[in-house]
């Protein structure tokens, strides 16, 4: 599991794609930017026998200080060919758990889900908030607020 890691950097490969980002005019992704990394991934993959739970993006590793990908990345394309992780729950069944505010034992629950698909543990609050907003860019896309609610927390069971 990649959180062992001290620095991951020394066990990762880094994958750059050409976008603006949040502060400059974050934009989708070109269709053939994601082709060619479809391609590249799909070969790192095997070459390095790398399992589709380590396949991350930025906000992933350093929901504190990174963004990128973003919530324009198609995750869920990547997960289809399986080259990374995804929930398989339909949006009509997300759409109505969401805002739905959680009990104190459900929200621990929702952490621990989190720490166990690999997010670090903190416990200073505007850490937690990045952690949420970074586990929604990448499997809430849609709703990106930094609150945890019942579609987040159905969303981190079924990634377990």
């Amino acid at each position: 599991c990649w959180k062992r890691f001290r620095s991951i950097n020394k066990y990762s490969i880094g994958i750059e794609i050409c976008n603006p980002g949040h502060d400059y005019g974050y934009r989708k992704f070109s269709s053939r930017q994601i082709f060619s990394l479809l391609k590249l991934i799909k070969y790192l993959k095997k070459k390095y026998n790398i399992k589709k739970q380590n396949i991350l993006g930025h906000s992933d590793i350093a929901p504190n200080r990174k963004k990128d990908p973003g919530e324009k990345f198609p995750w869920k394309q990547l997960a289809k060919k399986n080259l990374c992780i995804w929930h398989n729950l339909s949006e009509d069944e997300l759409k109505k758990n969401r805002n739905f505010t959680l009990k104190p034992n459900e929200e621990k629950l929702f952490f621990n889900n989190l720490y166990r698909i690999g997010y670090l543990r903190t416990k200073i609050k505007k850490e937690k908030t990045n952690l949420i907003k970074a586990f929604q860019r990448r499997f809430r896309q849609s709703l990106i607020d930094g609150k945890i609610d019942r579609e987040c927390l159905l969303i981190s069971k079924k990634l377990i």
